[in-house]
């Protein structure tokens, strides 16, 4: 099995605005990702902070089993979400620690689509197929720079191995 990695990085400055692709995304402890609209305040939920709203993943297969499964196209950059992986199933991850390069995070539950991304896409059905499996929502523990191509790795499972 490849080790899991990051292939997508994504930010937006504001609620509603499209997703701008990245090489790499600087995190601050705490905080959030810098230039995003969770650490600008201009999110949607942004008048409802929590630590989980720092950054979000989701994982590629996902959006390939959307389309397989569905119909439903979903790119990397439509997802709405700051980081897409492959090789790694994240919704077991809530309640755990994993690292994604250097940056250490706590993974604090699903990230459930909305109806407001079905609608800004037009993919009828897409709430519905992608409910329980959006990916996760993350607190920043130990911010740095996170690059495409970097490793994830879940940090319970790698204390239970030792």
């Amino acid at each position: 099995m490849s080790q899991p990695t990051v292939t997508h990085l994504f930010t937006t400055p504001a609620m509603s605005q499209p997703m701008i692709g990245h090489d790499s995304i600087s995190t601050l402890t705490g905080e959030g990702i810098e230039g995003d609209r969770y650490m600008l305040k201009t999110g949607t939920y942004s008048k409802k902070p929590e630590p989980g709203r720092h950054i979000t993943l989701t994982q590629g297969e996902i959006l390939d089993q959307l389309k397989a499964e569905h119909g439903l196209t979903v790119t990397p950059e439509q997802c709405r979400r700051n980081v897409v992986t492959r090789g790694i199933e994240l919704v077991p991850l809530v309640g755990r620690q994993i690292t994604v390069g250097p940056v250490r995070l706590q993974v604090h539950r699903i990230n459930q689509p909305c109806r407001y991304l079905e609608k800004l896409l037009n993919q009828p059905g897409l709430y519905d197929a992608w409910w329980d499996k959006g990916g996760i929502n993350c607190e920043i523990l130990d911010g740095g720079t996170i690059s495409v191509g970097d490793a994830i790795i879940d940090l319970g499972a790698a204390e239970a191995a030792d």
